[in-house]
């Protein structure tokens, strides 16, 4: 085969129109071999080594003008073996290249895999591994998007659909059965159309790169579902792909990507760059172990032949060396310069910050993304926790970033279970200035969130005390053990009416409170649709019907009721400010009157009176609170520059008994119409004087707007819905 230099950039293999370059980063190496994997008449695989010679600041590369997109590769490095100094290279091992756009085969967890003896960690394994790995694959990054735009949504605007590309599509009766569970499965139009129903605006998939199977899990009849477990930081994941060909899962990806913008919709990527599936010291040799250990991951400094670990999972990236920063920025500019996406939620993201031991919002990590002018501007979701010590930095990001807000999750599950904490509830409906305020940023800088997909779903939520996850193997001893769930009186599946009464309405309620919130909402797949787990809050290993969604068992009601709930905060910048509030007054005019002062949020207690300070900490206090929005104080302007205005609205949260609310008085309107009562029905309700009684159903939100005269009728969207929903058990 003739051979040329090639260059040291870009890394990996990369394919001109002509013939591949090939790349790869050892400081370590004394040898790389170039590995070409080719089929043979018996229906294996034949392999060709080429030695390469050329290597500049650490980067071995060639040219091969023969070599085509689909062609299957790998590496064997030849350089020191000490595992206690670190050095793990072992040229019997086949190493996928870690800038693979593609993968082929699968790993099977033979023992040539392990650079030692099982038994015997301490003596070196020799077996060569070639016939038990993955390959890389040479791709052809041609692809016509047809003027593909990202939609590029404010995140003041933003719903996010958290979702499982196989989770999501494999039951749905309306996709063929060859593209379930598939990156064209997703983009199919019964899906889509779903999404668009529902009016979310951004679909954030759970981990897409290419990921290992657990030998653990295998060995259970179990596999590796949510796929935090990652291998290939460019290479979608092969398993997700309809079409089989070598890499055309790439093009496919692509062209689900281009479908979704199409609707409108964005695409944005759970990414784990904080471990790989290497594992510690007695894990296997697939890439980066034995292609540059020290590099790549974290090693215990008094004792190198060990790894840091704060992930849970057995090693952590070195987010200290220049090549593995440099590998997961060339990883998120891949991904949105080639394949289009439009952001990034980061798995355990305070370990990219460990710099040296704390988290440290200084790091370099996040420096190269501030400065990135491709990376720096798409969307960046932090979730902000690692299992190292002072891991938990809710509110500690840098302004550029978002962040799963986890405080939201707990306070919002602790007020509709009866747990006293009125203020914090407020603070976090009204954005969680608290927690980003300090650093400049904005409400929407909280993604908030009721349930993810680890946790119970928002079925489970209501419907259990206690996790039920004797199906994973591990005595349910694994995933969460306080969830601050609420069964309403019978674990699991009951057949009460009371009880399916009760749960149903407070799922609207979680509904209502995180859709009307200020911030990002984030919806999990199959939340609107009433899906359960049957009390798994960890089903990271259940790729089974317990964990897809049931589209045949939709709770259509709750369909419908989501969707209006996303209509009303799609149509009123309200509930979507872009600013927090000030506590600053606006004039507010009265019909007849000139109008008073009034603050741009005022909380009332159920007198109409605005609450003292003494009201949020007193014992005695009812769980029960108003939150007025002034429709006049929206702080900012639209894209033609004329100031934001809006309808003023009122919300009560009522987590007691049924009881009696005094309206405000007409300062802050003249009457109101009730657009949402999530525990009895809207329709044909009369407006509501201010100053008058309001009915509160025990647990349950109602939302009123300021009544018009003559124009302007209530939001009949909404009302239907919900008095549609009111009546279904």
């Amino acid at each position: 085969m003739e051979i040329w230099p090639g260059t040291p950039y870009p890394l990996g293999s990369t394919f001109d129109g002509n013939g591949t370059n090939f790349a790869l980063f050892s400081e370590i190496a004394e040898r790389v071999e170039l590995c070409l994997f080719d089929p043979d008449p018996g229906g294996g695989l034949t392999e060709r080594r080429i030695e390469l010679t050329e290597a500049d600041a650490y980067v071995w590369h060639c040219y091969l003008p023969a070599v085509q997109p689909g062609q299957r590769y790998g590496y064997r490095v030849h350089g020191p073996w000490d595992p206690e100094k670190g050095f793990r290279c072992n040229p019997a091992k086949l190493l996928l290249d870690p800038y693979a756009k593609a993968t082929s085969g699968d790993i099977d967890w033979d023992q040539s895999l392990f650079g030692y003896q099982f038994g015997s960690p301490d003596v070196r394994n020799d077996d060569d591994s070639a016939a038990h790995m993955t390959h890389g694959v040479v791709v052809n990054p041609f692809f016509n998007w047809e003027g593909d735009r990202q939609p590029r949504y404010p995140y003041s605007d933003t719903v996010i659909y958290e979702a499982h590309v196989k989770g999501l599509t494999q039951l749905h009766p309306d996709i063929p059965e060859e593209l379930r569970g598939t990156y064209a499965g997703l983009a199919h139009p019964a899906v889509i159309e779903h999404l668009t129903k529902l009016g979310v605006t951004t679909i954030e998939l759970m981990p897409v790169h290419q990921f290992v199977q657990d030998n653990s899990l295998l060995e259970k009849g179990l596999r590796n579902y949510w796929g935090y477990n990652t291998l290939g930081f460019f290479a979608p994941h092969a398993a997700y792909a309809s079409q089989t060909g070598p890499g055309q899962h790439v093009q496919e990806f692509k062209q689900m990507v281009k479908t979704l913008h199409a609707a409108g919709i964005e695409v944005i990527l759970d990414v784990v760059y904080n471990h790989t599936a290497e594992g510690n010291h007695l894990g296997p040799t697939l890439s980066f172990k034995g292609i540059d250990n020290p590099a790549y991951y974290r090693l215990v400094e008094d004792d190198q032949q060990y790894y840091m670990d704060y992930t849970g999972t057995g090693n952590s990236l070195n987010v200290r060396q220049p090549h593995s920063l440099q590998l997961i920025m060339d990883s998120l500019r891949y991904w949105v310069s080639e394949m289009h996406v439009d952001g990034f939620r980061f798995d355990l993201a305070a370990t990219l910050a460990r710099e040296f031991y704390d988290v440290d919002r200084l790091s370099s990590f996040f420096e190269l993304v501030q400065q990135d002018p491709v990376v720096s501007q798409v969307k960046l979701i932090a979730e902000p926790w690692d299992v190292g010590p002072g891991g938990y930095q809710v509110g500690g990001f840098p302004p550029l970033w978002t962040e799963w807000n986890g405080k939201f999750r707990d306070t919002v599950r602790d007020f509709w279970r009866g747990e006293p904490n009125l203020g914090e509830f407020a603070s976090r409906l009204a954005g969680s200035s608290d927690l980003y305020e300090h650093s400049g940023r904005r409400p929407f800088a909280s993604i908030n969130f009721v349930t993810a997909h680890d946790g119970f779903t928002l079925c489970d939520l209501v419907s259990y005390n206690d996790k039920h996850n004797e199906a994973n193997g591990e005595d349910n001893n694994d995933g969460e053990s306080f969830n601050r769930g609420d069964n309403h009186g019978a674990e699991g599946p009951t057949d009460d009416p009371e009880i399916l009464a009760a749960r149903a309405k407070a799922q609207r309620n979680f509904l209502a409170t995180l859709i009307l919130s200020q911030g990002v909402p984030m919806i999990l797949h199959g939340d609107e649709l009433g899906r359960t787990q049957q009390g798994n809050n960890n089903v990271y290993a259940q790729d089974n019907e317990l964990s897809w969604v049931h589209w045949d068992q939709a709770d259509k009601p709750l369909v419908e009721f989501t969707a209006a709930l996303i209509r009303l905060r799609r149509a009123h910048p309200t509930f979507r400010r872009k600013r927090f509030f000030t506590g600053t007054t606006v004039r507010t005019p009265v019909p007849g009157g000139e109008g008073d002062r009034l603050n741009d949020i005022v909380w009332l207690d159920p007198t109409g009176t605005p609450m003292e300070e003494g009201d949020w900490t007193d014992d005695e206090s009812t769980q029960t609170v108003g939150m007025y929005l002034n429709g006049l104080g929206i702080a900012g302007t639209d894209a033609r520059g004329q100031k934001i205005v809006d309808d003023h609205f009122l919300l009560y949260f009522n987590a007691d008994g049924e009881c009696d609310v005094t309206l405000p008085p007409d300062e802050y309107a003249a009457a109101w119409d009730v657009v949402i009562d999530t525990g009895a029905s809207v329709e044909g309700r009369e407006p509501l004087a201010a100053g008058s009684s309001c009915r509160l159903a025990a647990s349950a939100v109602v939302v009123l707007r300021e009544h018009h005269e003559p124009e302007g009728e209530p939001d009949h969207s909404v009302a239907a819905s919900v008095a549609a929903l009111s009546t279904t058990t």
